[in-house]
């Protein structure tokens, strides 16, 4: 598994498995061992998915050691505004079974919060129960005003990136900044799949359009964690480092771009400026 180095020198795969919703204990042990079969070592969770008991059940199933795995996880929003960021990370470390995460993150930038849960983060990143912290969904906006509060650079921005929603700018400023951007839904729910461009790209480099806009990802240097609990869907997956799209190609792929969410906005931030 191809990894990149974070902006702390810490190792991150490019490729992990998304947990969103999933909730049900047989289907997230086969999910999570289908996918460390298949090679991966990165596991996305949050507190929000209600699922982060099942993902440490799960992960101590498996022989893979610690040390080679990399768990994500993130602070909610309620927690932000009760102040209790001490309180959600040492519940997460506890459901998940864990002394330490690989990567802690600011789940959504909830205003008047957000730098106060920051230097919350900082504490778990200098006592090594977080090895990396990061944001998720920031803007520029949000990280310019991390900038004025903090000297440390978050690791990584998740944000939500795909075909359809190619978010150049923000992108280009993380780059620029040393953050490392990881895409969520970087399938879109599926919304690109029967899309004629990358079912005809999918055709001309022998994969399918779900590889080809995770492949195309990835050659933008980003990292993904599409989401799946079919153990052929997860093995096909990672099945995005044994060809390059060229030039050309990358560009039609860009011209795709119509700004669309396949993710929701929270119900508690949809009617503020966030």
């Amino acid at each position: 598994m191809q990894k990149v180095t974070l902006n702390n020198g810490k190792e991150m795969p490019v490729l992990g498995l998304g947990l969103y919703k999933l909730t049900d204990e047989a289907a997230t042990i086969t999910a999570i061992s289908a996918a460390a079969n298949a090679g991966y070592r990165l596991f996305d969770t949050a507190s929000a998915y209600k699922n982060e008991e099942l993902v440490g059940k799960a992960i101590a199933r498996l022989s893979v050691p610690r040390e080679e795995l990399f768990i994500t996880t993130k602070v909610w929003n309620n927690a932000q505004r009760l102040g209790d960021i001490e309180g959600a990370f040492s519940r997460s470390l506890e459901r998940l079974r864990l002394d330490y995460v690989d990567l802690y993150l600011i789940h959504w930038p909830v205003p008047g919060c957000y730098a106060g849960t920051w230097r919350a983060l900082e504490r778990f990143l200098a006592d090594g129960r977080a090895k990396a912290i990061g944001v998720s969904n920031f803007e520029i906006r949000h990280l310019e005003e991390l900038r004025k509060v903090s000297g440390i650079v978050p690791a990584v921005n998740q944000i939500e990136n795909h075909p359809l929603w190619y978010q150049q700018e923000l992108i280009e400023y993380c780059r620029d900044n040393g953050i490392q951007v990881q895409a969520y839904a970087p399938l879109a729910r599926g919304a690109y799949l029967d899309n004629d461009v990358m079912c005809v790209l999918g055709t001309k480099y022998a994969h399918t359009p779900a590889q080809v806009g995770l492949r195309w990802a990835v050659q933008k240097g980003l990292c993904v964690i599409p989401k799946s609990q079919d153990p052929e869907r997860i093995r096909g997956n990672a099945r995005i480092f044994d060809f390059e799209i060229e030039d050309e190609d990358m560009a039609i792929i860009d011209t795709l771009n119509q700004n669309y969410r396949a993710a929701s906005i929270p119900e508690d931030l949809r009617d503020i400026q966030f």
